[in-house]
């Protein structure tokens, strides 16, 4: 199979032909001979590096009524990205080898992105003894992200030893930053004016960055690597700003619900805006902004989490957490980020597909655009718009806190090792049942 990209702008720079072949960049130039090639027209389009997730929820097994790998594959693939790490917390538990095996190979089957399984740092995730770390990290799966994501890894000694342990794999622990004695599961809505106005359990800005200072400092003492996921607070990207200062391997992702949503829409006690960590006020997305576009945050990472109706649709304290964010990442990062001027195409790219690679060490994504580079590709039409319409989205769920909303910015295409799995903004093919 062979796709010629006509006058596509690679990172939003000079128009070229890009032609893919066997897998990879096959060409790059002004006039490249199409030969017997599927032609695409690019004119007015970027191409970035196909994206990168670091996390999802994709529920299966054990909820395949909120989404299954193959669903969550196909809205990863409408949103434009070409790899997804799949979160632990599902039933049952993928903290074994053969459950991660479990995991990768409905990622292969399903076909349109690369599923990448995040293992179980703890048991069960009970936090209280370390899952099979060097059996998934050794098996077929190849894992080199582990995370009891949902929960937090509270014990100090545990996290220690967890850190410890991954450092020879060279993978990277990914921590839910939330001490439960100060938000615990009845924690729905940031602490401050809104929630004392609307009578909601309090989930202060202390509960995650308590554990962030710990976590870095544990992670200097250890040398291994850690990873911050969904940052929601200044005070947070003060923690990791000061200790990547000091040497310190970590990194960091942010949601873009986090840096587009503030806690004033709580107002109507909407189930759809309850997500842990909870929706923080403006001065705290201010800072997310500024934090990802001068690196001290280095990802976007959507935390996609479908849930059934019967799970969302409750009174807001009773109601799951999570939100959808497959489908329209790039729009709310487009509208957040390169709109207001805070990143352009290149820093996008290196946010949602350089650096996540990087962190997930995923050697095929976040490549540059060069001959001989794997073609795991993305077109945007920056001029286009998205309606977002939860009733059409490829997911199985519709929790979505963008409904209705017209977002900037237009997947076109998606290849994934040069083979379109996305074309004129549709599936190239069915998603397998």
């Amino acid at each position: 199979m062979s796709t010629l990209l006509r006058g596509a702008a690679p990172l939003g720079g000079a128009a070229v032909d890009v032609l893919l072949e066997g897998g990879v960049i096959a060409d790059i130039g002004r006039h490249v001979d199409a030969g017997g090639a599927e032609v695409i027209d690019g004119g007015g389009l970027v191409l970035l590096p196909g994206l990168v997730d670091l996390h999802t929820h994709l529920r299966e097994p054990g909820r395949e009524d909120a989404e299954t790998i193959a669903t969550g594959s196909a809205a990863a693939a409408l949103g434009g990205f070409t790899a997804v790490h799949a979160m632990a917390n599902t039933d049952p538990v993928a903290d074994t080898a053969e459950m991660v095996e479990q995991v990768a190979r409905l990622g292969v089957l399903a076909g349109l992105v690369d599923v990448r399984p995040v293992g179980a740092v703890s048991k069960g995730l009970a936090g209280e003894r370390l899952a099979e770390i060097a059996n998934m990290a050794r098996s077929s799966a190849a894992v080199r992200v582990f995370s009891d994501d949902g929960h937090c890894v509270h014990d100090a000694l545990l996290m220690r030893r967890a850190l410890e342990y991954l450092k020879p794999f060279d993978a990277v622990l990914a921590q839910h930053a939330q001490d439960p004695r100060l938000a615990d599961h009845t924690s729905c809505a940031h602490e401050g004016a809104v929630s004392g106005r609307l009578g909601l359990p309090g989930w202060p800005a202390v509960a995650e960055e308590s554990i962030i200072a710990r976590d870095v400092m544990l992670t200097e003492h250890t040398g291994s690597r850690l990873h911050v996921c969904h940052v929601s607070t200044a005070g947070s990207v003060e923690l990791i700003r000061w200790a990547k200062s000091r040497g310190i391997a970590v990194t960091a992702e942010v949601t873009p619900h986090h840096l587009m949503l503030t806690c004033d829409l709580l107002t109507g006690y909407d189930p759809v805006y309850k997500v842990n960590p909870p929706l923080r006020p403006a001065e705290d997305v201010a800072a997310l902004r500024a934090a990802l576009a001068d690196g001290t945050i280095d990802a976007v990472a959507t935390d996609h989490a479908p849930h059934a109706a019967h799970d969302k649709d409750h009174a807001f304290g009773d109601a799951a957490f999570g939100m959808l964010g497959l489908q329209t990442a790039l729009g709310v990062i487009a509208e957040a980020m390169v709109v207001t001027g805070l990143l352009d195409w290149a820093g996008v790219a290196d946010r949602m597909s350089v650096r996540p690679a990087a962190i997930g060490r995923l050697s095929g994504h976040g490549r540059p655009l060069e001959v001989g580079e794997p073609a795991n590709l993305t077109l945007v039409d920056p001029a286009g718009s998205y309606l977002v319409d939860a009733g059409i989205h490829a997911s199985k769920s519709q929790n979505t806190p963008f409904a209705g909303r017209t977002l900037p910015a237009a997947v076109v295409a998606t290849f994934l090792r040069g083979r379109p799995t996305v074309l004129d903004a549709a599936l190239a093919e069915p998603v397998p049942v």
